[in-house]
């Protein structure tokens, strides 16, 4: 008898370790997918212009039709994550994720491209926070949860990094469709494997979403995202740029507004009363503002300065690559020793050593010196903030708004990078004046990165006066 209860007592634990390895599998791939989908179409652009007979402004936008949808429904995706359940937000992403990427692996037009992947974005702004989600459903806060958050930043950064390999290799072997089509497998076997596995969890007891909220933020976050990257054509003065981003604010403050007097918020305004969601989000932006320039700047470095195809650029950023994911993979452990704050504090003066560096570059600049080392300073230090920043701004969460604050990061970080972007892209030009020799290539590019560490000096002191010393409870 005492054998049958100790395996009726061993197969629940069994089924929890199952279920617990099933939600990191589905969080790690999940995200992994999004991360990567942001930048592995870089490389295929000229291919997939000369395929489908895009123009150069058509050919930009298979690049913002899935960072504006990822950023404007973002925070809904968190939100809905929290209110109809985990699972069911994380397959319903997966799923239009991998039928957008088949989609547009097939398109024909050039419109059918774009609309694919504003769809994909869609399903990615779903996707994301749920990824977030189930580990923090899955694991109790302190070091496991820490571990877990670790590698899901790992993960993602490299996604990111490896964006350009990954496409170099399958436009190069395949064609361009397959930077797309590679994603519907992988879906396909994730979305079999999280209906089996997955547990489901929620907020506690099934609420109405609030769609006058949802609508607001959303629309507010898009415009604001379009008039972001309306700025590379336009200007920033440009009546283009300025509508979008004045309407989009607008937008927003009307959203503050309604949500203080709406009896179940899509974002309840006390989320941000707690001062490690609040001071992570803002150091999470600056940072985001900083950091994601570095992937194209060093690309385009690589190609049209230096001479590197493709494939060669996308090999040359490999210990780039590696750094974001060995600093997100220690952070954790490090976390322990120093605390949250301090190691934010130390990753982000890392990364701005690492951006001084890089500014040095010239137009005859060496692997070793222009690209390689300081980019595995830039990214390690990256890796190593990121991961103290999501954990206190988790912690100070209530338990049934964690979705909505991984929304709120995700949406800090893509809205940073994306204007970071923006107005880096603006100072490099500016620099060149329209030159595109060498010489002045390299000036705007190390330009560029010079005001990037100065921006991570700034969010130095703002981490410094503002990130709470230990992990905030809330308000």
């Amino acid at each position: 008898m005492t054998g049958m209860a100790d395996v009726k007592t061993l197969l629940p634990q069994e089924r929890t370790r199952t279920r617990t390895w099933a939600a990191m599998l589905a969080a790690f791939v999940g995200q992994f997918l999004v991360v990567l989908d942001v930048s592995v179409v870089n490389v295929a652009l000229p291919s997939m212009r000369s395929d489908l007979d895009m123009s150069a402004a058509g050919l930009q936008w298979v690049l913002n039709a899935y960072s504006i949808a990822f950023a404007g429904f973002m925070l809904l995706g968190g939100r809905a994550a929290d209110i109809y359940g985990r699972k069911r937000m994380f397959l319903m992403g997966l799923a239009l994720f991998t039928a957008a990427s088949l989609a547009g692996g097939l398109a024909q037009e050039g419109w059918q491209l774009l609309a694919a992947r504003a769809v994909q974005g869609l399903g990615a702004a779903v996707l994301s926070p749920a990824t977030l989600t189930l580990l923090t459903t899955a694991f109790p806060e302190g070091p496991a949860r820490t571990r877990a958050i670790g590698t899901w930043m790992a993960v993602g950064a490299g996604g990111g990094a490896a964006g350009g390999l990954i496409g170099g290799v399958l436009t190069d072997l395949l064609s361009w469709r397959w930077v797309l089509l590679i994603n519907v497998p992988i879906g396909v076997l994730v979305l079999a494997g999280a209906v089996l596995r997955l547990a489901e969890s929620r907020a506690g007891e099934q609420r109405r979403i609030d769609f006058l909220g949802a609508v607001l933020v959303t629309a507010g976050l898009a415009s604001v995202a379009y008039g972001i990257v309306q700025t590379e054509e336009s200007g920033w003065t440009a009546t283009a740029t300025l509508a979008p981003l004045l309407g989009g604010v607008a937008l927003l403050g009307v959203f503050v507004a309604v949500e203080a007097r709406t009896a179940e918020p899509l974002m309840p305004l006390r989320v941000l009363g707690a001062r490690a969601v609040t001071s992570a989000n803002a150091a999470t932006f600056v940072i985001g503002s900083a950091t994601f320039s570095m992937w194209y700047f060093m690309t385009v470095y690589a190609q049209s300065v230096l001479g590197y195809t493709p494939l060669e650029a996308g090999l040359a950023l490999i210990p780039t690559s590696l750094a974001v994911v060995l600093g997100s993979k220690c952070a954790p452990r490090v976390m322990a020793v120093t605390g949250a704050k301090n190691l934010a504090l130390i990753g982000t003066a890392v990364a701005a050593a690492g951006f001084g560096w890089q500014s040095t570059m010239g137009a005859d600049g060496s692997y070793l010196t222009s690209v390689c080392l300081p980019g595995i300073l830039m990214m390690a230090g990256t890796g190593l903030a990121a991961t103290p920043l999501a954990s206190l701004a988790i912690a100070g969460a209530a338990s049934g708004e964690a979705g909505l604050v991984s929304g709120l990061i995700g949406t800090s970080r893509t809205m940073g990078g994306a204007l970071g972007l923006a107005v880096l892209s603006t100072v490099a030009a500016a620099r060149t004046a329209g030159g595109t020799g060498p010489e002045e290539l390299t000036a705007g590019y190390a330009l560029a990165f010079r005001t990037a560490g100065t921006v991570l000096l700034g969010g130095l002191l703002l981490m410094a006066l503002w990130l709470p010393r230990h992990r905030s409870a809330r308000p």
